[in-house]
């Protein structure tokens, strides 16, 4: 069935009018959000749903740009990287290391490891009470490279991309 020639202008133009109001919408959510791949097995989902904007609370998973280091490098390449971890402590909390484990407020919260897979020797994180506008970042995966860490350390705003959710 095909449209007469009467109904077929009127609908084009209307369809161009209406276009450019459909797009802000659309062109101002995709600023504030984004759809990520994970490639790491640090945590168990593959995709994720990453809102700019979203509250960071304590168990939030956060998207960050970690510290530039040689280790990070030597790991994941050259270039940008985007960690995506669990936040195990917020602002105020009390971090604290014996021996191998790690504590937030005096509850075992990680343990650490000595050195990466590839034998590069690991440095103990930050300890003290969590700077405002920081975080404390975690994996359930044992060789998770987070604030254990002091190779990634305390989560900082600047560093961090926004909150996410597992949608797959």
């Amino acid at each position: 069935m095909r449209l007469p020639l009467r109904l077929r202008r009127p609908l084009l133009l209307s369809g161009l009018v209406l276009l450019p109001l459909a797009w802000a919408p659309l062109d101002a959510f995709s600023k504030d959000h984004a759809f990520l791949i994970n490639a790491s097995p640090s945590l168990p989902n593959w995709a994720f749903w990453l809102d700019k904007h979203a509250p960071i609370t304590r168990g939030s998973l956060i998207f960050f740009e970690p510290p530039q280091s040689e280790l990070v490098e030597t790991h994941f390449g050259q270039g940008p990287q985007m960690f995506g971890k669990r936040v195990l402590g917020v602002p105020g909390d009390v971090v604290s290391h014996k021996d191998d484990a790690v504590f937030i407020n005096g509850k075992k919260v990680a343990t650490r490891l000595e050195a990466t897979r590839l034998g590069i020797p690991l440095t103990r994180g930050p300890e003290g009470a969590i700077p405002e506008d920081c975080y404390y970042t975690g994996t359930d995966h044992p060789r998770g490279l987070d604030s254990r860490y002091a190779e990634i350390g305390f989560v900082c705003r600047g560093q961090i991309l926004g909150s996410g959710r597992a949608i797959l």
